[in-house]
């Protein structure tokens, strides 16, 4: 083996191999018990973030494991066409030519997609191989495939000829400069600074707005029905300023009578709550803006921009005396993710899904426990979200997309044409011009991937799916719809095979290392490729699994990721050493307790012991999605116990040989091959190379989970080494405090190495660098740890002048603290005035410096001249 690390060389090498022998391919047909997830499909314009490599991580550990568990392990892989995204794209590649989609048409500008598409979409797919992914290539999906096209189109027909897809003129996210509707999740809200302007529009009614532009669409003006101050203007009308219209002054339970005048003015056409209440009293909708954000009635105001009519109509309301009041204010403005544009709340025709019985079949759903959301906490955040859901918009007003399968006549005739029907032809038919959200095709992911509609080997075998890993924020927007479209659309398989998957692993989000979220405009963002370049893929997935608890947030770090790096090289040289020791995996002796008792020494069966309950630990957290503490335990059994002292216990008989060191050789064999097992899913690429070294076998990744054996279980061997661990970590105290190097030998005398530590004086004075005593020994300084009596021979070992310098010094140090200490717990101010929390630090100072004065007030004792 080399004598270092070095993941660049091996990593993608490793990974070729794996997907060459097909390793990461399932069967349809097999009799083993599926496991499948489905990836969360990235977007074919997009590339490999922290968040990507963190989730990838925690799907491909749980992957890993249960392939080596036996079972039909299936992770699937595709992309999502990613509508708003991709066509953006390729608009600014066709503005750098001079032209836009509109001069080619829309059939060619979709097959420029496409071709965008084959040449440069998909980047993320091979920086999923870096990362060390084992999904199924062969079965690679994308969101606009074949299949997948025609299952979007068999669920569209299915749910409009149910009744559940309708259109009609609602309040909908508008981008003025993608010109489409948006989803939720496709805006992003800040908190900006605007003007909130209060515009008397009557003697009594004055109302206050941050979008005055809004006002040329007002139909009425409300007040809460049990405002006493406006009880008499109910029923009467005001003249809309600028306008000459009158608008009737209505009553609402909506309105807040505390919040400014307690009157609103209401633009139903303009604003969602003002399109509800307009709903509710049968108010006009007057639209007053185009889809570009210009003003569109009639009036010295047509034709401006939204954003220069508001300056221009306060100016206006001004002139006419109508300003009372304007304030700077502060309010949350949603803005499009793509090109960060301020969205418009926008009357329009769209396309929608009637979701109040897919909802409630999805609260069902978990409600009785056909699919549990992990951490259990989560669950009330799923129902407040599917208990109240509203409608879905599903039309999207770009040409990249699953087109509406629905015609129109020219006698008003409308059609919706399922993938096996014939679309109507003939003069004067039409189809919808509108593509659906993006979304929509992504909730058909579970099945559509498997081969849905139709009846495969895939779609049997591998549906519902086992688990589905992702984020917390997009429980509403993603996983709610899957499991409403899985329900509905796989409702004959009775209510427990129609779920999407049994169970939703919720994971937080990755942050920088002070908790903030990471972003390009706050300069904390990282690439992960850079620290895979520097670190390895392993690092990072080490990093990201030991960070990750359940629904909890992630901070990382460039420390982090580079502490991860050294347990992987910790890995590398305590195989290394164990290899070159001879270490072999075969049949340990004694399989039975009595035999171990005399065959295996205390130190093996301690290692044995620590090895089987980890094991079972580590089972217990996978089952449970407890990714942080499976690689808790492991790092801790690996570098603590194994690495920090069993290797070193190890050195005793394999110095001696004869039957002590074989034995040890085939303990650190069963260790290793059982360690390099339980780490792979997590750190893939550095335990091939070790465990295929080691053991001479194939490949791990098809090498079978190790088992816990229960009956390795040893509570002696356990206790006696912790007795061992504690002498051992007093004597190298005790030498640090007598002024020894820690590789400073020097002769000793151990009296009282009995009992369970008996037969071990070899090992301990091993680990604490303690030389036989010759005949010229002579006792310096000693220290009683339990039974135990050891006496040293410092004589020329420490220049004690030089020593006791030191000692006076930090000395100096430890009394100058508990003065201070003692000085601020004594004045009255501080302990009126400080945090609890500050006190409690000064106090425990003062502890800390009474005992370290103590301590070295002994040394110096011991070191002064006799």
């Amino acid at each position: 083996m080399p004598t270092a690390y070095d993941p660049a060389a091996v990593e993608a090498p490793i990974y070729e191999r794996w997907v060459e022998r097909g390793y990461f391919e399932a069967d349809d047909t097999s009799d083993k018990p599926p496991f499948c997830i489905v990836i969360p499909p990235p977007n074919v314009t997009g590339s490999l973030h922290l968040g990507h490599a963190f989730e990838h991580t925690l799907i491909d550990a749980l992957m890993r494991r249960r392939r080596m568990q036996g079972y039909e392990a299936l992770w699937m892989p595709g992309m999502d066409h990613a509508g708003i995204a991709t066509q953006n794209v390729v608009e600014r590649e066709l503005a750098k030519e001079g032209i836009s989609r509109h001069d080619l048409g829309r059939e060619a500008f979709v097959e420029k997609v496409w071709e965008w598409k084959e040449r440069s979409g998909g980047m993320i797919l091979g920086q999923m191989r870096r990362l060390g992914d084992g999904v199924a290539w062969s079965r690679e999906r994308f969101t606009m495939d074949d299949g997948l096209s025609r299952a979007v189109q068999t669920i569209f027909k299915r749910l409009y000829d149910d009744e559940l897809i309708y259109r009609a003129e609602r309040i909908i996210n508008w981008c003025v400069r993608c010109h489409t509707a948006l989803s939720d999740i496709e805006v992003e809200h800040s908190d900006d600074e605007g003007t909130l302007t209060s515009i008397r529009y009557g003697d009594e009614v004055i109302v206050a707005t941050t979008r005055p532009e809004t006002m040329l669409g007002d139909t009425a003006v409300a007040v809460n029905p049990d405002d006493e101050r406006y009880q008499h203007l109910i029923g009467t009308e005001v003249e809309l300023p600028l306008t000459g219209r009158k608008i009737p002054i209505i009553a609402d339970a909506h309105v807040d009578p505390e919040f400014g005048s307690g009157m609103v003015k209401v633009t139903p056409a303009h604003d969602p709550n003002d399109f509800e209440i307009g709903r509710r009293h049968n108010l006009p909708n007057m639209t007053v803006m185009d889809e570009q954000g210009a003003i569109t009635t009639h009036g010295p105001f047509q034709g401006l921009d939204r954003f220069e009519a508001r300056p221009a109509i306060v100016d206006a309301l001004r002139e006419q005396g109508r300003i009372v009041e304007e304030r700077r204010h502060m309010r949350p403005v949603g803005h499009c993710s793509r090109c960060k544009t301020v969205v418009e709340p926008r009357l329009s025709l769209q396309w929608w899904v009637r979701v109040g019985p897919l909802a409630e079949a999805a609260g069902d759903a978990v409600r009785d426990e056909r699919v549990a959301i992990h951490p259990k906490s989560m669950e009330s955040r799923w129902f407040g979200w599917v208990d109240d859901m509203h409608d879905w918009c599903i039309s999207r007003q770009l040409w990249w997309g699953h087109r509406i399968p629905v015609w129109y006549g020219p006698d008003g005739e409308v059609v919706c044409v399922g993938p096996d029907d014939e679309p109507p032809s003939g003069e004067g038919w039409t189809q919808d011009e509108d593509v659906l959200d993006t979304w929509f095709s992504s909730a058909l992911w579970p099945f559509s991937t498997l081969g849905w509609p139709d009846d495969t080997d895939a779609l049997a075998k591998f549906y519902p799916n086992q688990v589905l890993v992702t984020g917390y924020d997009i429980l509403f927007f993603w996983v709610a719809r899957m499991m409403m479209f899985g329900l509905y659309a796989n409702a004959g398989n009775g209510p427990e095979r129609a779920i999407p998957f049994s169970t939703i692993a919720l994971h937080g989000m990755v942050r920088d290392q002070h908790g903030k979220k990471m972003s390009k405009s706050f300069g904390n963002a990282v690439d992960p490729l850079e620290w895979m370049d520097t670190y390895g893929s392993d690092a990072l997935r080490f990093t990201l699994a030991r960070g990750a608890n359940p629904g909890v947030d992630v901070p990382i770090g460039e420390d982090w990721v580079q502490a991860s790096r050294n347990f992987c090289n910790k890995l590398w040289n305590a195989t290394r050493f164990a290899l070159m020791s001879g270490a072999k995996v075969g049949e340990l002796p004694g399989n039975e307790q009595s035999d171990r008792l005399t065959s295996l020494s205390m130190p093996d069966r301690w290692i044995l012991s620590r090895l089987h309950t980890t094991l079972a630990e580590v089972d217990a957290y996978y089952e449970d999605y407890q990714f942080a503490k499976a690689c808790d335990a492991l790092y801790h059994f690996a570098w603590d116990e194994f690495c920090d002292w069993y290797v070193e216990l190890a050195k005793t008989p394999l110095n001696t040989g004869g039957d002590a060191a074989e034995r040890t050789r085939l303990v650190l064999g069963h260790v290793l091959d059982r360690l390099l097992r339980m780490l792979h899913p997590v750190t893939p690429f550095v335990t091939e190379v070790l465990w295929t070294t080691l053991t001479g076998a194939e490949s791990v990744v098809v090498a079978p989970w190790p088992a816990a054996e229960t009956a390795r279980t040893d509570a002696a061997a356990e206790s006696g080494v912790v007795e061992l661990q504690r002498l051992v970590t007093e004597i190298r105290r005790f030498r640090s405090d007598q002024g020894l190097k820690p590789g400073q030998r020097v002769a000793a005398r151990l009296d009282g190495v009995t009992g369970v530590l008996a037969g071990h004086e070899a090992e301990i004075r091993s680990l604490t660098k303690l030389n036989i005593p010759d005949d010229g020994f002579m006792s310096t300084a000693s220290v009683t740890v339990g039974d135990v009596t050891v006496e040293l021979d410092l004589s020329g070992a420490v220049d004690v002048e030089a020593e006791r310098k030191r000692l006076t010094k930090d000395l100096g140090v430890e009394r100058k603290a508990l003065e201070q200490s003692e000085r601020k717990l004594g004045n009255e101010q501080f302990l009126a005035k400080a945090p609890e929390t500050e006190v409690e630090k000064v106090r425990a100072r003062k502890i800390a410096a009474e005992s370290e004065i103590a301590r070295l007030e002994a040394q110096l004792e011991r070191l002064a001249p006799r």
